[in-house]
């Protein structure tokens, strides 16, 4: 079961997982030899960062949002094609690579997290809950990684993915009805808000089933109240 530091069988059951095993090493062949993986990670830095304050700057103008959507598909392409252009060229630095690249992606989530939450469309309280989910649900990947030897890095159909494209469509949403915005309670609320709040219940729903399952395979490998010795 444990394996050597970095190196673990990767799996994806999220609903694209075939479509980019398909379409990410052909657009990685197609790359210049002088691109390498790291500049890759450092495009998704910067797409991250330009997600993030094209949200706060929507508070001035929605047309930001169209930022906001052209950074979320660089982010896709800079995130997804730094590992895979790695493997194809069989540069791999696989506890290098594991190491920083989950770093960054924490980075990302709290930079467009924040920045939706400082925007007109999602209260900052909702933008922090999903973003703490997101990364208690990055936490567990990691672990299961460690025990278990297997770096399953989606939930059910879901994954980083299907994630900025309901990001986008979302923009869209916001673009051309203004968030659909609406009071509960006399708070004023928006698609995003309804959105933020499924997306925090589902992880957390998600989080619970997959620590349960965990545990009851670790408790029939390990059971409890059991002397051992050497």
């Amino acid at each position: 079961m444990n394996q050597e530091p970095g190196k673990h069988r990767r799996t994806a059951g999220f609903m694209l997982a075939r479509f980019e095993k398909w379409i990410l090493p052909r657009i990685a062949r197609k790359l210049p030899r002088w691109i390498l993986p790291d500049h890759l990670t450092g495009l998704g830095l910067i797409a991250a960062t330009g997600i993030g304050a094209a949200y706060v700057a929507a508070n001035h103008d929605p047309v930001w949002l169209w930022v906001a959507s052209a950074g979320l598909v660089i982010h896709w392409l800079a995130d997804s094609l730094d590992g895979t252009l790695a493997r194809t060229r069989h540069i791999e630095r696989p506890r290098y690579g594991f190491y920083l690249d989950h770093l960054c992606d924490a980075y990302a989530t709290i930079a467009i997290g924040l920045g939706l939450g400082l925007s007109p469309y999602l209260l900052l309280g909702g933008a922090l809950t999903v973003v703490a989910a997101y990364l208690v649900l990055s936490i567990n990947v990691y672990l299961e990684t460690h025990i278990f030897g297997e770096f399953r890095y989606g939930y059910g159909v879901v994954g980083p993915t299907e994630a900025r494209i309901l990001l986008i469509m979302l923009n869209l949403v916001a673009l051309f009805s203004r968030g659909l915005p609406f009071n509960l309670f006399g708070i004023g609320m928006t698609v995003f808000d309804v959105a933020g709040i499924a997306a925090a219940v589902g992880m957390t729903g998600l989080l619970l089933s997959r620590a349960v399952r965990n545990l009851q395979h670790l408790g029939r490998l390990e059971p409890a109240n059991v002397v051992r010795t050497e």
